[in-house]
């Protein structure tokens, strides 16, 4: 599966860092809407925490 970030939310995907970015795409997420990004960015901050 390869992640897909739908075109309401693209603009602000776009404004993270290329890290931020990769991170994101690699987890082969689904983002559908501002919650969905909401969502995953509290998953990795919670495992850069650990």
């Amino acid at each position: 599966m390869a992640s897909y970030i739908a075109p309401e939310i693209q603009d602000k995907f776009e404004d993270f860092s290329i890290d931020l970015k990769n991170e994101i795409l690699k987890r082969d997420v689904r983002l559908e809407n501002i919650h969905d990004l909401i969502h995953v960015l509290e998953l990795i901050c919670k495992e850069a925490e650990e």
